[in-house]
């Protein structure tokens, strides 16, 4: 157990809830990177350009920040010139993801949105048809397969249900609860990150890959503009990624809490218990249900912490150890070689390699 360190300065506090963001595995990275590969470009440069040394891809426990995966989208959409980065038979012009929310900011309710926007992807995809299909109460969202589907292919279709989630909350600025995400046997096992995205859980068993919600949340009006469209564009595909991530669920209100104690002694179990009127065994049961543990919170959150520091020359190995509780280097050391399977000195060295993210506009 990391032992106390001095506490970190205000400026430090400032930005603890930029750096403690959660991150995202290389086997994301690895698997959006199939369309490149089909194209046989430069995947290294491209992951470079993003800030990512390619090196980290032989390390399956090795994580990314959220602003290198945005940079890394942005940096495929302009190698592949396609909103789709090269998955699909048939590409999705640069352009298409901004003219769809012109479109979708007009209609009226979430329903309404929904089979507008599939009716005009309908239009421009070959490998899957979208379908909204409500069944006595219940809405289901359907990426629907054409043919047969390879590893890049079944990707694109998480991904459109993914998006497809991000946009649909956006457009109403709430997140809309899931019951159940719908994939196929094909799927299983391809993410751990999908359950605790949507916080619903995850049946193998559909023809198709989608999700399932109250239809009532059908009919919410869409609020947004064309003011806001422009500040949701600036930001994506970062707001898609992260905006509308569960911020109620139990394990995310111990994860902010944990953060402001993040370079000193956390909280035991017993003491978040308290704070939150729990019990210590209604809390451990809680976390369970939501596939998490205490111990895998605090250890997610100073991993995700080390990683955002580590591209941060200026700090030293002791100044990051410091930071993130712990009394000494190597015990920060061993640590982060559980977490990642990489020395933290080598992640650093590939990280810097990698290069800064590009820099730029949104999507379009």
């Amino acid at each position: 157990m990391p032992s106390r360190a001095p506490g970190p300065r205000h400026s430090d506090r400032a930005r603890l809830s930029t750096v403690a963001q959660h991150t995202i595995s290389i086997l994301q990275v690895d698997q959006i990177l199939q369309g490149a590969r089909r194209q046989n470009l430069a995947v290294d440069t491209i992951l470079r350009r993003a800030g990512i040394a390619p090196e980290l891809l032989d390390s399956p426990l090795a994580r990314v920040t959220q602003a290198q995966y945005a940079a890394l989208i942005r940096a495929l959409r302009r190698a592949t010139r396609d909103e789709i980065w090269g998955l699909c038979s048939r590409p999705l012009r640069p352009g298409t993801f901004v003219q769809l929310c012109r479109l979708l900011i007009h209609c009226r309710t979430l329903g309404d949105a929904l089979r507008g926007g599939f009716e005009f992807l309908h239009l421009m995809l070959d490998d899957a048809v979208p379908r909204l299909v409500v069944e006595r109460g219940i809405a289901s969202v359907r990426w629907v397969p054409r043919g047969e589907r390879d590893s890049r292919l079944a990707y694109a279709d998480r991904t459109f249900c993914f998006f497809t989630y991000g946009l649909a909350s956006w457009l109403v600025a709430r997140r809309i609860p899931v019951q159940e995400l719908m994939y196929r046997p094909i799927d299983a096992g391809c993410s751990s990150d999908a359950e605790r995205l949507f916080k619903a859980p995850v049946n193998y068993g559909h023809p198709w890959v989608g999700f399932r919600f109250e239809a009532r949340w059908l009919d919410l009006p869409v609020v947004q503009t064309p003011q806001s469209l422009g500040e949701f564009l600036h930001h994506a595909p970062a707001s898609l990624l992260i905006k509308y991530r569960d911020q109620s669920s139990l394990s995310e209100r111990i994860r902010r809490q944990l953060r402001r104690h993040l370079a000193g002694n956390m909280p035991s179990l017993e003491a978040v218990s308290e704070s939150l009127s729990l019990t210590p065994q209604t809390l451990r049961r809680h976390l369970r249900e939501e596939g998490q543990s205490f111990q895998a919170i605090k250890d997610e959150l100073r991993r995700d912490a080390a990683l955002e520091y580590l591209s941060q020359p200026e700090l030293t190995l002791l100044d990051i150890a410091s930071r993130l509780g712990f009394s000494e280097a190597s015990t920060f050391h061993r640590a982060f070689k559980g977490w990642t399977g990489l020395a933290p000195g080598l992640y650093r060295q590939t990280r810097l390699q990698g290069g800064e993210p590009v820099a730029g506009r949104g999507c379009g």
